[in-house]
């Protein structure tokens, strides 16, 4: 049995650059699913495909830094 691949292991900033309001519920949740609810709010998480995929799914709201 294969292993699951370990995380990048590093961390990246993510800021809360745009509104919630006037997006769909589920934007809405991913951005509260990151720890982020209100603007210009920074995070510190970790670089993990799954955070990625959130971060894909409302990178029109967000600036990310490594």
């Amino acid at each position: 049995m294969a292993k699951k691949q370990a995380a990048t292991g590093g961390t990246i900033k993510v800021t809360q650059t745009g509104s919630p309001i006037r997006r769909e519920k589920d934007q809405r949740a991913t951005l509260i699913g990151l720890g982020l609810n209100k603007m210009h709010k920074t995070r510190e998480l970790q670089d993990t495909p799954e955070v990625r995929g959130m971060i894909r799914k409302v990178s029109h709201m967000l600036s990310v830094e490594k």
